[in-house]
């Protein structure tokens, strides 16, 4: 599959990478050049030992080193924008560079979890924090609510599919993700060292339970449930990816793994509906973008998804 493609799926990683928060349509399209030529092509450690250290965003030097020095304002102008814009509070993980100020990797510290972003202006020439500029990237903390909102609603179901990917896990040799790597460079709505949700805006069933939860994120879960719109739910609108690493350091991603795993998911019951993708890496991950797609990797379910009804 096409790997620009594949990174509109997954988020803001290299995007950000390719230029901070300006121009975004046009620096993805430059995901593939980059990751072939640029400067991060070989930086490489085993993904159990990553925690997003080393992560970087192109031409964020300058900017990085006044966050850095004024991270307390910084921190502060991004709570203030969650809880003003989204009445939600949050607790910042990592603060990085860019090539117009600092993006944030934020997580949310009530019931409804996610992880995001959001990117705080800094004048360069006055070394100056924007307090009243921060933004986030078009719909991505929207998706991350809406993803935090469905594994609340559906905290049984996802149970079930931690416990199959645990006992996977523990029975192959492959892994996941560090807790570590997800706080400080993840900002992919909710996430768990196997899997990362993603949501669409066009999703009616869950519109309710969201406006519902922009009015009061303290409201009862019992409330939320009665909010979401069973009727007008479509598996589409829903993705669960799924992402593991081979555990040992010069293991090749295993076709017959990707293939059980994808074959065990179309058989059971239980588990979340919504639309499955699958990715099995080796064991190396790219600490400078956080990124563990190469031309080895294996995929299941997209673009075709696994739909679980």
């Amino acid at each position: 599959m096409n790997r620009k493609n594949k990174w509109i799926i997954y988020g803001i990683g290299l995007s950000l990478l390719l230029g901070g928060c300006m121009n975004m349509d046009n620096e993805k399209n430059n995901v593939d050049s980059q990751e072939a030529t640029g400067p991060y092509k070989d930086t490489f450690v085993r993904v159990q030992d990553y925690k997003g250290e080393g992560y970087v965003l192109r031409n964020g030097e300058d900017a990085d080193k006044i966050a850095e020095e004024k991270s307390d304002e910084v921190q502060k102008a991004v709570k203030d924008f969650f809880m003003e814009k989204y009445k939600t509070d949050v607790k910042v993980h990592n603060i990085v560079g860019n090539k117009d100020g600092a993006t944030v990797f934020v997580e949310s510290t009530g019931p409804v979890h996610f992880y995001t972003t959001a990117i705080v202006p800094i004048d360069l020439s006055e070394e100056k924090v924007k307090a009243n500029g921060v933004v986030s990237l078009e719909g991505e903390v929207e998706s991350a609510i809406r993803g935090g909102l469905y594994h609340l609603l559906f905290e049984k179901e996802f149970a079930e599919l931690d416990q199959y990917l645990d006992t996977f896990v523990n029975e192959h040799k492959v892994v996941g993700r560090t807790m570590e790597a997800i706080e400080n460079v993840g900002g992919i709505g909710y996430m768990t060292p196997y899997y990362f949700i993603t949501t669409s805006k066009s999703d009616k069933a869950i519109k309710p339970v969201y406006d519902l939860y922009l009015e009061n994120p303290d409201t009862p879960v019992s409330e939320f449930k009665a909010q979401f719109a069973e009727d007008g739910f479509s598996a589409e609108n829903i993705k669960i990816n799924i992402e593991l690493f081979m555990e040992e350091k010069e293991a090749e991603p295993n076709e017959e793994l990707i293939n059980q795993l994808s074959n065990d998911l179309k058989g059971m019951t239980g588990i979340p509906k919504g639309s499955y993708s699958l990715t099995l890496n080796d064991n190396l991950i790219n600490e400078k973008v956080g990124d563990g797609l190469k031309d080895n990797s294996l995929e299941a379910g997209f673009p075709d998804y696994i739909e679980i009804n």
